[in-house]
Order: C-alpha cells, then sequence, then structure tokens
C-alpha cells in the first residue's frame, strides 16, 4: 500500500467571524485554499469570554455541510424553524444546509475554556437543494477507543484498527464518503490507516507535532497547520516528543465548478444569484 505524503501545509491565520468570535482559519482563507470537497477549517479556542462570548448570531446557508465538533464548552444552534441542539464538549453536529437555512450558534457559557472546530464540506449539484438536516451527535455517541498508544474518536466513516476491528462511526452514507477521526497519540507513538485511493485527506494536530509520511518521505507538521496529504492508500503519522492530538479528515473529491459568496455555495453565478434573491425575499428555506 502507498503511504502517503506530506504534499503541502496550509498554516491557520487569526480572523474574526460572526458578532466577533475570534479564530484561526487554515483552509479557506481564500478560493485558492480549499480542498475538493472541504471548502473551510476553523477552529476556535479560548479561555477569554470576549473572544467568543458574542457568537454566531442567525446567518443563512444554502448548498453545502457545515460540521461543528467541540472538546470543551457548550453552544446552542436554533433555526428560523424552531430547531434547537445543544453541543456539549466531545460532541457533534453534522448540519445539511441544502436548499437552505437561516441558524445562529451562541455560548451557553459567560466564562470557561471553549475549544472546537468547525468545517463546510460542500454537497454535489444533485444534492444542493435538498431540504436541511441535522444530525446532533451526543459525546456518548463517540466515545474514545483505545489503540496501542492513544486513543481515537469517529465522527464520520470507519476505524480500522491494528487487531483488524472495524469500528463505524455515527455519521455513514454520505455521497462524500467522508472520514473524520480525532486522533490522540503518546509521545513517539504511530498511528497507521487506510485512507482510500482517489480521496482527498488533510491533517491537523491541534496540540503537539507529528511527523508525517514514512522514511525518507517523512515531514514534520505543527500544530496549528493543515497538512495537505499527497495520492496513497494509507496515511501513517508519528507524534512528537510531547505527544500529538490531530484530526484526521477525508473524502471523495466532487470534481464541480464551486462559485462561493459568503455563506451561499454552488455551482454557477446564476445560482448564487438567485439564492441571494430568495434570501431577500424570505424564500431560501
Amino acid at each position: 500500500m502507498t503511504t502517503r505524503s506530506l504534499l503541502k501545509i496550509i498554516p491557520s491565520i487569526p480572523v474574526s467571524d460572526g458578532a466577533g468570535v475570534k479564530l484561526r482559519r487554515s483552509l479557506g482563507q481564500s478560493q485558492w485554499l480549499r480542498l475538493d470537497p472541504f471548502l473551510m477549517l476553523d477552529e476556535f479556542a479560548s479561555d477569554n469570554p470576549d473572544d467568543y462570548i458574542a457568537g454566531f448570531p442567525a446567518h443563512p446557508h444554502r448548498g453545502f455541510e457545515t460540521v461543528t465538533y467541540m472538546l470543551e464548552g457548550d453552544f446552542q444552534h436554533e433555526d428560523h424553524l424552531g430547531n434547537k441542539g445543544h453541543l456539549r464538549g466531545g460532541g457533534a453536529q453534522w448540519m445539511t444546509a441544502g436548499r437552505g437555512i437561516i441558524h445562529s450558534e451562541m455560548p451557553l457559557q459567560q466564562s470557561g475554556r471553549l475549544h472546537g472546530f468547525q468545517f463546510w464540506i460542500n454537497l454535489p449539484a444533485a444534492e444542493k437543494m435538498k431540504p436541511a438536516a441535522y444530525r446532533d451527535i451526543q459525546p456518548e455517541e463517540i466515545p474514545p477507543i483505545g489503540i496501542p498508544g492513544g486513543e481515537v474518536r469517529i465522527i464520520a466513516g470507519t476505524l480500522e484498527t491494528a487487531d483488524g476491528q472495524v469500528r463505524p462511526g455515527p455519521i455513514q452514507g454520505l455521497s462524500t464518503a467522508p472520514l473524520f477521526l480525532d486522533v490522540r497519540l503518546e509521545a513517539g507513538q504511530r498511528f497507521s490507516h487506510p485512507v482510500p485511493e482517489g480521496h482527498t485527506a488533510f491533517l491537523y494536530p491541534h496540540a503537539g507535532e507529528l511527523t508525517v509520511g514514512a522514511d525518507d518521505s517523512a515531514r514534520p507538521l505543527a500544530a496549528r497547520q493543515a497538512g495537505v496529504l499527497s495520492p496513497g492508500a494509507r496515511i501513517e503519522v508519528t507524534a512528537g516528543q510531547h505527544g500529538a492530538s490531530f484530526l484526521l479528515l477525508a473524502a471523495r473529491p466532487l470534481g464541480e465548478p464551486v462559485v462561493q459568496y459568503g455563506p451561499f455555495v454552488m455551482n454557477t453565478r446564476e445560482e448564487i444569484e438567485q439564492a441571494l434573491d430568495d434570501y431577500r425575499s424570505g424564500t431560501l428555506a
């Protein structure tokens, strides 16, 4: 099996979004820093409530999926249809915006640490106008699974362990066949996992440092950098001297045109204009 190497590094940069939430963005800094079908990856991590307390008031989406994964802290989701969801530390939400949704994401805490991630994953043209849907994933649904020298949480796709076990995560059956793992490794420990050939894949360490690849191709990847992986059938990483925690994200690329205007992601400019017209007229959803 061909081991994937580190092809490109995208350092995260500080940005402000929503009503002033401070975060770091790697994928999605510009239209040239997307990774089909991934559109954006944000990390928010702060002990200072001034950095997050204003949250993300009501805003629209159309044409893609948003995935929020919390390590620490609490968020509440609400939408214009009256749906509510509570995102707790250790839990996640997989939201399909589809034809359209207007929702808010607001912290449910006045102090303490808030640490989590949100990424956007594109929908194929045939699914962009389907009804909006949610999957709130409670922490109990993604418990840590022990592996040699560490543990893994599976949000989407399937974990294949070294002893031959196959452990599915709660998100299955999507057209992009996403794999989303949160992996923790002790110092010097190695993690290897299959990734379908032809699927886009990248790593995002959120603590510690990784060495990515095997033998002469191995390269370091520091925390808060997105590491784009070359084609291949497996990923292989080794944790640095202080251990490492990282996200592994992979999915089937769509190979379709992407036209984005803020929270709307479609295939043509005309579809973006229609989304804007629908939002202004109150018919987005």
